[in-house]
């Protein structure tokens, strides 16, 4: 019988396919990055097909370096960057645009307009999110205003919609078009509460529903594919943050994880029952497993891992990602650099599309040594801005226990600084790479090679403890400095 799983992690600057075996280990793993396009200022785009490829070349190269034969898959569990919209034609399944990313703000306009004619309300209602350019529905609406001849042929049936998944499930099966329900809660357009396309919300942002894929189980039959030279059955399917909630065996309410990628993205689980935010929180679906939602409040942070791309690529301060510790080590204690780093606006709990990055506290003595920790150190900052916001919406939160994961928990600096300004634990697990185990899981679990939540969840294992060794003093200083950046960006960026 066939005993591996492939899961594939399609992200925003890269794409990963691993091979894990009947226990969840991985056996083999290839990679490769994705080309970053910035049309304009604030705009970031994704070529489709490149997307596409990446992961059939690196899925063919995963299996291969594993030693075994197509027929050795049982199942293919996907996780992908989940906001990033695309449109294809269905007749030839091409794109008619360039895939918008996530974190583009093209539509802040748009968003502010709706937010002005009333609308903000019965979205968060329906949605759980903000009006925000970070999801979906804007973003679709765009392409179809600015294609030609785009909205006449959405309207006609003839173009569909679908986050990464999406989009890789009708390449993979030759036309199924389908997402799972975590996906279609990050477009806008979803009701989380009744578990269906809202048409109304379509009506809003002028989105034909017919568009639209359906929506399944994270945890179920999104049909097969045989590009990889056999008919393997795809199981699973999940947006990033809700793999790597399911990756960390997050399944009882009060459970929490973050995510240190290109963004960091923390989730709690709230149990069977959508938790309002008050705190400019997300609510959204963790997973959705025989019919019925698991939710979660989220907090989003646009620039994580990305603030160590910017120090490699733009200001070229270091050859390679890992050097940013040593460099972050080597800065003057004397000197408290922050940088708020808004490069594509704030997300949550501030939400200002038009804030951009912003640096406080440099003086003649600041180098490179004082940015790179300034850039490590908003990682921290931010994750506290989330779990406060958190904690007030949700006083059980007190009581979590944060894990994290992502390819930044690598940096024992930046995990143990984030301890110290949360003045808390941080647990990091031995698997660190817990969004592909959670697409694995999700994929292994719908054919009966893995065990359920709760065997899953005992198979975690603890790799570092983080405890927070920083005076509550200086914690208290170096807070009130963030705050008082964050008040100051806010306030004085340019319309």
């Amino acid at each position: 019988m066939p005993s591996y799983v492939l899961a594939i992690d399609q992200g925003t600057t890269s794409t990963r396919s691993i091979v894990f075996d009947h226990t969840l280990a991985p056996v083999a793993t290839a990679q490769q990055e994705l080309t970053q396009i910035y049309p304009a200022p604030g705009w970031v785009e994704h070529d489709a097909e490149e997307i596409g490829t990446t992961v059939v070349q690196t899925s063919r190269a995963a299996i291969a370096k594993a030693g075994v034969a197509p027929k050795d898959i049982a199942a293919i569990g996907i996780t992908n960057q989940r906001e990033t919209a695309i449109v294809w034609d269905r007749a030839t399944g091409k794109p008619v645009h360039n895939a918008i990313v996530w974190q583009d703000r093209r539509t802040a306009d748009q968003c502010a307009a709706l937010k002005r004619e009333g609308h903000e309300r019965a979205i968060a209602e329906a949605t759980g999110l903000v009006v925000d350019p970070y999801f979906s529905a804007t973003k679709i609406d765009w392409i179809l205003d600015r294609v030609e001849g785009a909205r006449e042929a959405a309207r006609a049936g003839r173009l569909a919609f679908g986050t990464v998944d999406s989009f890789l499930l009708w390449r993979l099966t030759g036309g199924q078009h389908a997402t799972d329900a975590t996906n279609a809660a990050r477009t806008l357009l979803f009701d989380i509460r009744r578990g269906e396309w809202d048409a109304a919300l379509a009506d809003v942002f002028r989105v034909p529903l017919a568009m639209l894929p359906a929506v399944h189980d994270s945890s179920g039959d999104f049909g097969a594919t045989e590009v990889f030279g056999g008919k393997i059955p795809i199981r699973g399917v999940a947006g990033d943050q809700q793999a790597a909630t399911v990756g960390q065996g997050c399944f009882r309410p009060g459970m929490m994880k973050s995510t240190y990628g290109t963004g960091c993205f923390a989730l709690l689980n709230t149990g069977s029952e959508p938790v309002a935010s008050t705190n400019r929180l997300l609510t959204t679906i963790a997973y959705q497993l025989e019919g019925r939602r698991t939710y979660a409040l989220e907090g989003a942070i646009f620039i994580a891992g990305a603030a160590v791309q910017w120090l490699r690529d733009g200001l070229k301060l270091i050859g390679d990602a890992p050097a940013v510790n040593a460099l972050a080590a080597a800065a003057d204690p004397a000197e408290q650099v922050y940088l708020v780093p808004a490069f594509v606006g704030l997300g949550a709990p501030w939400w200002d599309a038009e804030a951009r990055g912003a640096l406080f506290g440099v003086t003649r003595n600041t180098g490179g040594p004082e940015l790179a920790r300034a850039a490590l150190e908003s990682v921290g900052y931010q994750t506290r801005d989330l779990l406060e916001a958190m904690h007030a919406d949700w006083p059980a939160a007190h009581a979590a226990v944060l894990r994290v994961d992502g390819g930044m928990v690598a940096s024992d600096w930046t995990m143990q600084f984030i301890a110290d300004i949360l003045g808390a634990p941080v647990d990091r697990g031995t698997v660190q790479e817990t969004t592909a185990l959670g697409a694995a899981y999700l994929a292994g679990r719908a054919i009966g090679l893995c065990p359920d939540l709760d065997g899953f969840a005992a198979t975690w294992r603890l790799d570092r403890r983080f405890e927070p060794a920083m005076d509550a003093g200086m914690r208290a200083r170096k807070w009130a400095g963030w705050r008082d950046a964050v008040s100051r960006t806010l306030s004085s960026r340019v319309s």
